[in-house]
């Protein structure tokens, strides 16, 4: 049953009223109480009638909106709570409600990383503990996708607010082909999730190119004197938009990519698409043609590869000879 929003304030204005026994509460006052509340919260001057209080009293005990409140008339003029503990603020949480809130709690968890919600993080597992309590022969129905040995969310909010404050950081990064750490100072322009890992998009003091750095490859962050720069041609809303993954090459073409999918490959592929570019230009008996609109890279490649048999790259050749070159390298571990 839809609630509007002055019938909200009614309700909270009659429980108040209701639970205050220190003073006896006629039709009347319960009136003259309603009406000056929605005078005061929504500039609503004409008053409350009689017989919509009495509506309202009839609503309230009845379990329309799960209320069954005590609603007693003493001396058949007033009226009260049956149980002085009564409150519509108390009534208990269905299981429907305990399940949107677990799934919100579940949400949530998936933010750790940054500051804000790791204020929250009391009131979620407080949250947690009262649907436990509640539903304790209960078992979740949602399973999120989370790595909580990931590596580098220690620097999350950081980073996060160096953005924000346009403060340079001094970063000791160490890639996986490096042999040795290195130590720069570093400005920072935009985070980037992929596939449960962070990223962080920026330029290294005195370099003119946009470089991407891996949270998990971060040894140590620091803030740094100096001066920030940030980068005003950097179209940091689209920079990743025509890409699969995070690796964006500068001066790289887009090319249309066209890959054939088999027919038990393609809902698949229908439904959750490698790139927001894709379409289909062919429906096939043993499947579809798909293109999509990108820079040929390593995660291009991988999502390719992920799909077996199931895909062939039909163009640019110069894909389809990358393929061939790591199939017949995969092919060889196999001989």
């Amino acid at each position: 049953m839809p609630v509007n929003r002055n019938a909200l304030i009614r309700y909270q204005t009659l429980d108040n009223c209701l639970r205050n026994r220190r003073r006896r509460w006629t039709l009347d006052d319960l009136m003259e109480a309603c009406s000056e509340a929605l005078y005061e919260y929504e500039g609503i001057a004409k008053g409350v009638s009689r017989r919509t209080v009495q509506m309202d009293l009839q609503t309230m005990r009845s379990e329309k909106l799960g209320y069954n409140a005590p609603i007693v008339v003493v001396e058949k003029k007033y009226y009260t709570y049956e149980d002085s503990d009564y409150s519509i603020t108390n009534i208990p949480l269905t299981d429907s409600d305990l399940g949107k809130l677990k799934e919100v709690a579940d949400i949530l968890q998936q933010f750790k990383g940054f500051a804000h919600f790791r204020e929250l993080s009391g009131m979620v597992q407080r949250l947690e503990d009262k649907i436990r309590t509640a539903r304790t022969q209960q078992v979740s129905v949602i399973d999120f996708e989370k790595n909580d040995n990931l590596k580098g969310l220690e620097h999350l909010e950081t980073v996060y607010q160096a953005i924000l404050q346009q403060k340079c950081l001094e970063i000791t990064y160490r890639s996986f082909w490096a042999k040795s750490s290195q130590t720069f100072v570093f400005h920072a322009h935009l985070l980037k999730e992929y596939r449960n890992r962070w990223f962080v998009l920026g330029k290294k003091d005195g370099i003119s190119k946009e470089v991407l750095l891996a949270l998990d490859r971060i040894e140590s962050l620091n803030p740094s004197d100096e001066l920030y720069c940030r980068d005003e041609t950097l179209d940091t809303a689209g920079y990743f938009d025509h890409v699969v993954g995070v690796t964006v090459a500068a001066g790289q073409a887009v090319e249309e990519v066209t890959l054939w999918i088999d027919s038990h490959n393609a809902p698949y592929v229908l439904t959750k698409p490698i790139h927001r570019s894709q379409r289909v230009v062919e429906t096939r008996p043993d499947g579809i043609v798909i293109a999509l609109s990108v820079q040929i890279n390593f995660e291009l490649e991988r999502e390719i590869l992920g799909f077996g048999e199931g895909m062939q790259v039909l163009g640019p050749e110069k894909l389809i000879a990358r393929m061939r070159q790591r199939i017949a390298r995969l092919s060889a571990l196999y001989a």
